[in-house]
């Protein structure tokens, strides 16, 4: 079992910057690929980025690619998305997740998810 904690959510102006962090707690971190995915109400779960457990792979959704950075530091147990150059369509609540990475990037394939952090941006 591994607890997901997320934090970091909060009101940005366009234009500007935020840093998200997920606190993991449980079996391994390091074991575990990490996702961030985000939602938005009426609409599904959507891909934002992805980071393999030995952080020498990243992916990334089109419409955050340049913008978004998925970090983690394994030795503290947190994986990190640094957020610029935000939209008002970044608006939304914003999940960690513990899975496999797939080609598809499919919400369904994660194991561990956390309850998520409010991101709001003001155009």
């Amino acid at each position: 079992q591994v607890q997901l904690v997320e934090s970091g959510g909060a009101l940005v102006q366009a234009g500007g910057s935020l840093r998200l962090s997920c606190a993991a707690s449980g079996r391994t971190f390091s074991s575990y690929d990490m996702h961030w995915f985000r939602q938005t109400p009426g609409k599904e779960r959507e891909f934002v980025a992805a980071i393999n457990w030995s952080s020498s792979r990243t992916y990334y959704a089109d419409s955050v690619k340049g913008r978004f950075t998925i970090s983690r530091d394994n030795a503290k147990n947190t994986l990190f998305l640094q957020m610029n150059s935000m939209k008002p369509e970044d608006t939304a609540a914003y999940y960690c997740a513990a899975g496999p990475i797939a080609t598809t990037h499919r919400s369904d394939g994660m194991l561990y998810w956390g309850k998520g952090t409010l991101v709001t941006v003001s155009s």
